[in-house]
């Protein structure tokens, strides 16, 4: 998906990385091909673990709220509802066939 990504980024442009649990038990990892765009676009990349920013989680969430509330930002969900839909909810999620987690 990264591919995809940087053909498609801004001049200049972010991307976060957050999260890999889809690619955890892949027995072949995938390359990126066209990691020239990183250069061409000016592109920055920037891992993070959500526990570094614990001690802002409080403000995140309250800015976040009002977002919501204004429908300033809007989101998806994935419900699986039973524990009979435990078994193939968890799998979905290490196969990246799930939203979020």
């Amino acid at each position: 998906m990264l591919d995809a990504v940087l053909v498609n980024m801004r001049l200049h442009g972010r991307v976060s990385v957050c999260g890999m649990i889809s690619r955890y038990n892949l027995e072949q990892l995938d390359g990126v091909r066209n990691l020239f765009y990183i250069v061409a676009k000016c592109i920055r990349m920037e891992g993070f673990i959500l526990m570094d920013h614990y001690g802002t989680y409080r403000k995140f969430e309250e800015e976040m709220a009002g977002y919501l509330k204004e429908g300033k930002i809007t989101y998806v969900e994935d419900v699986a509802e039973g524990t009979e839909s435990f078994p193939t909810a968890h799998i979905r999620l290490f196969y990246g066939r799930n939203v979020g987690k």
